[in-house]
């Protein structure tokens, strides 16, 4: 029910009417819920464009939307501005279609497109680390929306499983493995980097060792690479008991890493030689773009090879975005990838586009991300100023959320608190980042994501266990009955339950999943309101049957928004 899309229809109709047909009409929801819905903003720009009276136009344009199927009042305020309130027998009629479609009456898309998404993708080198939450579920978020609409995702686990840190890895594994230790260092992955990479700069023919075995293992020595293989696996373990505790969609399948491009990077390179767009720069492979000239107005040097032979982050990027291309038949590639990369972004995506590689037909996006800060506004350190890593992190967030909930339900089983904790501690610390704008640092802080007052993901997870607890009290009632919408917040709720499908757009469409947590905020504080301000149990059968037909959308819009977050919900808390 694109319910924005329905007034705007109505409102370009009014427009046209009156001989505005190519001026844009400024639709919004009302600031003000007790002028009206929506209010038209265009009038007055148009006045200004066609030389006429805003307040005289305006009443013209509400004068064409009076007596409309849709719209129940048209008027005219202010300077121009046009107030218009909804007819709440068609939203009650769009709340009933809502609630007889599994679907909750949005619409699949009847254009889907392949959209690839490249999202978490960490290092296997150390373990996944705070670093990588905001990728992984601003990612596994965007998963979640876009394949509700209808669109066929294919989610990209880019791990870095390749490079000249490996064969010091593979050195330092060997070593411990003939020391009878290997095991035992592989289960804290960040304490094995840190060790090899100790040994590598304090040792010189251990460094020659681990130099030897990035030759090996570029070369394709298969006892090297069994070697290679086996740390590949322990790290992507790691990594899958973290996508797991978090609950994302993500799955070993998803994985396709730096090493899958190897004998492509080449080619890759060969190719833009070829074309004239990179050039032999005294041994390196260069592409200079005019298009990001620096103060000394000099271009860009996007180097694709190394004057040793050697490839960087741009050659696989390359390679992979061909791939992601040609052979997923991709037709929008997002990467959810640290705003700090953005440049990179802005000139890998130039340099295909120079190549051919990335046609018109094909939208490329850096979805950018700040960083998760402490409270001391730094990047999110432990107090001893270490990285933290992402499953200590999220194993806190259990431990502090299952306190909260036994101090508050001290009556609960210990198998209650437990469940009940994970939910809430895990989905704390999503929605925490999901709320934020996700172009902005955020401040990491566990009293206000934990708190069950605010915008927060407790709060809302007890908003639908409200929802649930009504209906646990109703007992039998007739979800066939007319819905009549005669109160103001009846009406109101109407409306914002059936803005669901504009907001998932909207999402869909700029990759902004903070829309559709602050559009769940408002159900749930509109809720609190409702049920406060119209009596849902104790009010005559016909009225008591409209009103748990609105509960009953609401809980579900709650709860299948809380899951296009990633967010579990519960029945009781």
């Amino acid at each position: 029910m694109k319910l924005h899309q329905l007034v705007a229809a109505e409102v370009e109709q009014a427009f046209s009417a009156n001989g505005l047909t190519d001026q844009p009409i400024i639709l919004q929801p009302a600031k003000n819920r007790d002028f009206g819905d929506y209010q038209i903003n265009g009038v007055m720009g148009a006045a200004k464009k066609t030389r006429q009276n805003p307040r005289e136009l305006a009443q013209k344009v509400a004068n064409a939307l009076q007596q409309n199927s849709l719209i129940a009042m048209a008027e005219v305020a202010g300077p121009g501005f046009i107030n218009l309130k909804l007819r709440p027998e068609k939203l009650a009629q769009y709340i009933k279609d809502s609630l007889q479609d599994e679907h909750l009456g949005i619409a699949r898309n009847n254009k889907p497109q392949t959209i690839v998404i490249d999202y978490s993708s960490p290092n296997l080198a150390k373990e996944m680390h705070v670093g990588h939450l905001r990728s992984s579920i601003i990612g596994d978020s965007l998963n979640r929306v876009l394949t509700f609409l209808g669109h066929k995702v294919i989610a990209q686990n880019h791990v870095g499983d390749w490079g000249t840190q490996f064969g010091m890895l593979v050195a330092y594994l060997i070593e411990q493995q003939q020391n009878g230790r290997a095991d035992l260092e592989l289960a804290d992955l960040e304490q094995f980097y840190r060790n090899a990479k100790v040994r590598f700069d304090e040792d010189k023919n251990f460094a020659d060792t681990a130099r030897d075995y990035v030759v090996k293992l570029q070369s394709g020595d298969a006892s090297v690479l069994a070697l290679w293989q086996q740390f590949v696996q322990t790290s992507l373990q790691h990594a899958q008991a973290v996508y797991k505790k978090l609950g994302l969609k993500l799955l070993p399948a998803d994985v396709t890493g730096e090493s899958f491009y190897n004998d492509q990077l080449q080619s890759t390179v060969n190719e833009l030689l070829a074309k004239g767009i990179a050039v032999n720069s005294d041994g390196t492979k260069v592409v200079f773009l005019d298009e990001f000239k620096n103060q000394d107005n000099e271009p860009a040097a996007f180097i694709i090879q190394k004057k040793d032979g050697g490839f960087l982050y741009a050659s696989t990027d390359l390679a992979c975005l061909r791939y992601r291309i040609n052979t997923l038949h991709g037709n929008r590639l997002l990467y959810v990838v640290d705003a700090r990369q953005s440049l990179h972004f802005d000139e890998l995506f130039t340099v295909a586009r120079k190549a051919g590689w990335l046609p018109d037909t094909v939208h490329a996006e850096h979805v950018p991300f700040g960083t998760m800060m402490g409270k001391d506004g730094k990047p999110f350190k432990t107090r001893s100023g270490d990285t933290v890593k992402l499953m200590d992190l999220l194993n806190e967030a259990v431990t502090r959320a299952s306190a909260l909930v036994a101090s508050k339900n001290p009556e609960l089983s210990a198998d209650e608190i437990a469940h009940i904790g994970e939910v809430v501690g895990i989905g704390a610390v999503k929605y925490a980042d999901l709320s934020k704008n996700r172009t902005s640092d955020y401040i990491f802080d566990w009293d206000s994501m934990l708190s069950f007052e605010g915008n927060t993901a407790p709060y809302l997870q007890y908003a639908y266990t409200r929802v649930q607890s009504v209906f646990r009290k109703a007992g039998t009632w007739d979800n066939n009955a007319a819905i009549t919408l005669n109160e103001a917040m009846e009406q109101q709720l109407a409306v914002e339950l059936l803005k669901f499908e504009d907001v998932l757009n909207s999402v869909a469409n700029t990759s902004y999943p903070h829309y559709l947590a602050a559009y769940l905020y408002q159900i749930a504080t509109l809720f609190s309101r409702f049920y406060e301000a119209c009596p849902i149990l104790k009010a005559d059968e016909a009225t008591r049957n409209s009103r748990l037909q609105l509960t009953s959308l609401t809980g579900k819009t709650l709860q299948q928004g809380l899951a296009l977050l990633g967010i579990d919900t519960l029945e009781t808390m």
